[in-house]
């Protein structure tokens, strides 16, 4: 072989085997076509993320502070934001992990999310005084623009067509 044919490069779906290893000698891992993981995090996936992680930090936050400074005053309400800090925290720990096992956990966990959000909401609005101080839930999360009612829907419609696309 010529110094010229070892510099040349050949293209990546001409080498064979041996040439699919590393500079330590090491072939990469290769998982068969139904053990991949899809991507939950590409396109709107990403925007989703990052509202579920700043919903995440906020009803964390929120719910630890009122915790721990005046639970007495409204512990239900304070105990809901911490559930739904748990919620926004499980979907978006689903989301980054990806998998048709992780978008199906996602999927059920938004429509429980909603579920919420919609029972939390109507309830603050038919009896006020059940909720002496409101929760990241309450008035459907007038307090935080909609995002609450508004996200579940959202990601449900991205989780739905995520399936659609990965089959």
């Amino acid at each position: 072989m010529t110094a010229t044919e070892e510099n040349t490069t050949v293209p990546r779906d001409e080498r064979n085997e041996q040439d699919e290893r590393d500079e330590q000698g090491v072939k990469p891992l290769e998982l068969p076509a139904d053990k991949k993981r899809t991507r939950l995090i590409s396109g709107p996936g990403i925007l989703l993320l990052w509202l579920y992680g700043v919903m995440v930090v906020g009803a964390v936050s929120r719910s630890a502070v009122q915790i721990s400074t005046e639970f007495d005053k409204a512990p239900l309400a304070y105990s809901l934001s911490a559930v739904a800090g748990l919620v926004y925290g499980f979907i978006t720990y689903s989301l980054v992990r990806g998998g048709e096992t992780a978008r199906r956990a996602a999927l059920v966990c938004c429509a429980a999310e909603l579920a919420g959000v919609l029972t939390v909401g109507t309830w603050t609005l038919v009896e006020p005084s059940a909720f002496p101080d409101a929760t990241v839930w309450s008035d459907y999360g007038m307090g935080y623009l909609f995002i609450p009612v508004l996200l579940p829907l959202s990601a449900m419609y991205w989780l739905r067509k995520a399936r659609t696309t990965a089959d």
